[in-house]
């Protein structure tokens, strides 16, 4: 187990990942051994495929690469607070496993985190960004919806929140998502929130970005939910999401 500081943690949360999984790690591990000093952490989400065993080959293969897994399929949200907890790295990345972000806009975040920001989001909605696949109108308009709602009660001058490639500062990566009550995909929100109420700077960095098909969102559901847990925290109330993953 990796306990040395590295100068990057990027910690992906999978959830019957098995198909494409593969592929990003490759794709992955070839743009951050370039660099060298990182750690690839892959949480399990209680998949019922066959991506733990794809996870397994990866850390078995790579020395940088690790697994960690939840007994059952939690969310989205609480796999990235298990990843974050055991991260080492200097800076923490968060991603998905479509890389809908590619991995190569790091660079961005990282300029902008030298910049002098705590966090740094990707973002599909400011000056800049790209987006070369979109998705379906429905979920763009839901996605616009949901924002608004997020800029009037929690966090107003950000335009999106739910892009999911997202740097920390390692510090303060561990400490928000330690005090993640959001298990779902309400989570983004969440630790954003808790980030502005420490004071630490939070950029919005514009960044290419390419719809993935399928997506486990959920959109009547999902949506309600993460609502929902924006008022509670809000509120604060701390709640743990029902939608999964």
């Amino acid at each position: 187990m990796a306990s040395a500081s590295r100068s990057l943690s990027v910690v992906i949360p999978c959830y019957n990942e098995e198909q494409r999984l593969p592929r990003t790690i490759e794709h992955v591990e070839r743009y951050l051994d370039k660099r060298g000093d990182y750690e690839l952490i892959l949480v399990d989400d209680g998949s019922r495929d066959g991506t733990r065993r794809v996870m397994d080959e990866a850390a078995a293969r790579h020395k940088n690469v690790r697994v960690e897994a939840l007994p059952a399929n939690r969310g989205k949200g609480r796999a990235l607070a298990e990843g974050v907890k055991v991260s080492v790295g200097e800076s923490v990345l968060v991603t998905d496993a479509d890389l809908s972000t590619p991995i190569e806009e790091l660079e961005k975040l990282e300029s902008a985190l030298a910049a002098g920001a705590g966090v740094a989001i990707g973002s599909r909605a400011v000056k800049g960004s790209r987006v070369e696949l979109a998705q379906p109108f429905y979920r763009v308009l839901m996605g616009k919806v949901f924002n608004l709602i997020v800029q009037v009660v929690l966090l107003p001058g950000i335009w999106d929140t739910q892009c999911g490639f997202k740097l920390f500062r390692g510090d303060i990566a561990r400490e928000v998502f330690a005090g993640l009550t959001t298990d779902g995909f309400g989570y983004d929100p969440e630790v954003l929130y808790l980030a502005k109420k420490k004071g630490v700077r939070i950029a919005e960095v514009p960044v290419v970005w390419r719809n993935s098909a399928p997506t486990k969102v959920m959109p009547i559901r999902s949506s309600m939910d993460m609502f929902r847990h924006v008022v509670n925290v809000r509120l604060g109330r701390g709640a743990r999401s029902a939608a999964r993953p």
